[in-house]
């Protein structure tokens, strides 16, 4: 039952009100810093509007970055996190919506043994078999290359998870009456499952796109070439020269334009985004 009562309504965007602020006044602080220039801050006052130099600071970012904090410019490390981002979501999405395939529709021994040893792979995280799996990047030869930096983290038990959990709730007399229509496993998939499954795929490119994005351990362990940096670590490297230093209005341009791309990700997916976690179009 849905109350509608004006208190009630009044208190509930008064909440909503609140929680918006409280999450954008530190991106409004980042913007305002960025564009300021570097002495604004050694006053000991924090300034709340916009400063002169916000070109000069994005245009310096952008083409030169800081060659004292080690970090090449931020174009090249929005490319190689545009790169890896794109590359983790795809792959993930394309691995474990096969692999869901195959374990619903086809008959072949162990078949739920071959789910559940998908699914405990939850419990081992890069994080865990980081070490094992640096030993066999660096032996691949695959050390400062997009390849190390995307394929240990391209599968995926969780979206394996759901794509199976969704495959489950397809009536099997759509798979019939595609049989009998002639329709083979390929053209199925094809005609039928990616279509149906077009919000769920979104829905995860959009999560899987900004966690591939937000990746810095692992990008920190496989690339020592600043060719490959990605903005993550350039972010780090910035801050960690800004104790010496005080740039603090070149680091928040650079986290600034390290929003973007995730933001019009959400912006251009939001109507997919928020269809495919709350609905299905079975």
């Amino acid at each position: 039952m849905v109350e509608n009562r004006p208190f009630l309504n009044i208190l509930t965007h008064l909440l909503l009100i609140v929680g918006v602020a409280v999450v954008a006044f530190p991106v409004y602080l980042a913007f305002i810093a960025s564009t300021h220039g570097a002495d604004a801050f050694s006053r000991g006052l924090a300034p709340m509007l916009p400063g002169p130099h916000m070109i000069d600071n994005y245009a310096r970012m952008l083409t030169n970055g800081l060659s004292s904090a080690g970090a090449p410019p931020v174009w090249m490390m929005l490319i190689n996190s545009t790169i890896m981002a794109l590359t983790i979501a795809i792959g993930k999405i394309a691995i474990s919506i096969i692999s869901a395939y195959a374990i619903v529709y086809f008959k072949f021994p162990f078949r739920l043994l071959a789910f559940w040893m998908i699914f405990i792979t939850l419990m081992l995280p890069v994080e865990v078999r980081i070490m094992p799996t640096f030993k066999v990047v660096a032996d691949l030869g695959m050390l400062n290359s997009y390849a190390g930096l995307t394929i240990p983290l391209i599968a995926s038990a969780t979206a394996t998870f759901l794509f199976r959990q969704f495959f489950l709730t397809i009536p099997d007399e759509l798979m019939e009456a595609a049989r009998v229509d002639g329709a083979g496993p390929m053209k199925f998939f094809r005609d039928i499952l990616l279509p149906l499954s077009r919000t769920n795929i979104a829905a995860l490119f959009v999560i899987l796109f900004i966690y591939g994005w937000v990746q810095y351990l692992w990008p920190l362990l496989v690339t020592t070439d600043t060719g490959y940096y990605t903005i993550v670590m350039g972010i780090k490297r910035l801050a960690a020269s800004a104790d010496t230093d005080p740039y603090w209005n070149l680091v928040m341009a650079a986290v600034m334009l390290a929003m973007l791309p995730p933001v019009l990700v959400i912006l251009l997916m939001q109507r997919l985004f928020v269809k495919g976690l709350v609905e299905t179009e079975k």
